[in-house]
């Protein structure tokens, strides 16, 4: 019994013997040595420094563009640091532009809690009755508060900041299309120093058109006169800016047909759009007007009302009734942005005038091959004024016999 009892232990032994010799008996792999050669660190360091000399000694933003080639290196660079200075406006113009529209909506919301405050105080007053320091002192705060508010009123009506920011709308978008005019020039025109002095004028006018500044440099916002804006060199020279190179046509596009419809198109722009958008114009220039000498006028008014609460039965009428009618001629002047709407009315005119002046100038041009290609301009007329080249033609028809009721632009 003893024997069987100790043969499986025997066995088992074994078996973990055996197993413990699998594990140990495992085969070494060769050692691996990695030569690193090691750099001295003189010449470490010598390295650092020249690598530090050499980045101080790169000039800030100086970016050379000279070439072996001659002249037309020089324009190509002249053109992308005007395109810098444009993308530069184009942000610039953006900032402002937000900025200022936060002006119209802070100060008007800020301008109305106030007059509305200052009508309920005096309104308090009146039925508060009797005398004493809680009447002073509801008759002080609202008269303070409407005097405060027709003294923002005055700036705000001077400034008009919807206007504004829409005077930096129009600039933002004008400043993105002559970049990619620019742009347009460079990729598959070849530019002369005419172009690069064509641009830096449009760029200046641009920049007298829409001024940044308001102190010394902010456009009048109530002249005497309204009058589309004007963001274009008045001098401008027409020039060729054909950029197709393959064939040459017959009188480069143009023929009797194609001018007398130009004529035509003038015509319809001059007596329709140009004509409607002066109209509207000083008709919205009226009624800015009015808006904003009646907005102070009532808060001054209130003003006095509320001073002499207490006093008569008439004065906290006249307090609050001035001040909620003054309150409802601020929300509809700068709530409904009638500043706003001129500067869209001046910039319509505005584009209307430019069209109808390239169309003349091109027309005046006696040498067809100093003219932009007859078919290319037709074109871009067309899609200025949002119609096919059928539709205006169709158009030119019509003022020739004198039948148009409609106006030669169909986008605004």
């Amino acid at each position: 019994m003893a024997s069987v009892l100790l043969l499986p232990s025997s066995s088992s032994s074994c078996c973990c013997s055996r197993k413990i010799n699998a594990a140990i008996h495992v085969p070494k792999l060769p050692k691996l040595t990695l030569s690193v050669p090691k750099i001295p660190m003189r010449i470490l360091g010598e390295e650092l420094n020249i690598r530090d000399e050499f980045l101080n000694t790169i000039p800030v933003e100086k970016i050379n563009y000279r070439s072996h080639n001659s002249s037309t290196n020089i324009v190509t660079a002249q053109l992308y640091a005007i395109l810098e200075a444009v993308a530069d406006r184009v942000e610039m113009h953006a900032n402002i532009e937000e900025q200022r529209d936060n002006w119209n909506t802070l100060l008007l919301n800020s301008i109305n809690m106030m007059i509305l405050t200052a009508a309920t105080m005096a309104g308090v007053a009146a039925t508060a009755g009797g005398i004493g320091m809680p009447l002073l002192a509801l008759k002080l705060s609202s008269t303070l508060l409407y005097s405060a508010a027709t003294g923002m009123l005055l700036i705000m009506n001077k400034i008009q900041p919807s206007q504004l920011a829409e005077e930096q709308r129009n600039a933002t978008r004008l400043f993105k299309q002559l970049q990619s005019q620019i742009q347009t020039m460079i990729a598959i025109g070849t530019p002369t120093q005419e172009d690069v002095k064509e641009v830096m004028e449009k760029v200046l006018a641009l920049d007298k058109a829409y001024p940044l500044p308001l102190l010394g440099a902010m456009l009048e916002k109530f002249p005497a006169k309204f009058e589309p804006a004007v963001w274009w060199p008045k001098n401008q020279v027409l020039q060729k800016k054909n950029f197709l190179h393959e064939g040459k046509q017959c009188n480069n596009g143009w023929n009797e047909e194609l001018e007398m419809e130009m004529r035509e198109i003038v015509k319809v722009v001059e007596r329709k759009d140009i004509e409607d958008y002066v109209r509207l114009g000083n008709l919205a220039l009226k009624i800015n007007k009015t808006l904003a000498i009646s907005g102070p006028l009532l808060t001054g008014i209130a003003a006095l009302g509320s001073a002499f609460v207490g006093n008569g039965s008439w004065a906290p009428i006249v307090a609050v009734a001035a001040g909620a009618l003054a309150s409802t001629v601020n929300a509809f002047e700068h709530g409904g942005q009638v500043g706003m709407v001129i500067e869209m009315y001046r910039n319509c005119g505005g584009f209307f005038q430019l069209l109808q002046e390239s169309i003349e100038t091109t027309l005046e041009e006696r040498d067809l091959e100093k003219r932009e290609n007859g078919e290319f301009f037709e074109m871009k007329v067309a899609l200025k004024l949002g119609r096919s080249l059928s539709q205006l033609r169709e158009l030119a028809r019509k003022s020739a016999t004198s039948q148009v009721d409609e106006f030669a632009s169909k986008l605004f």
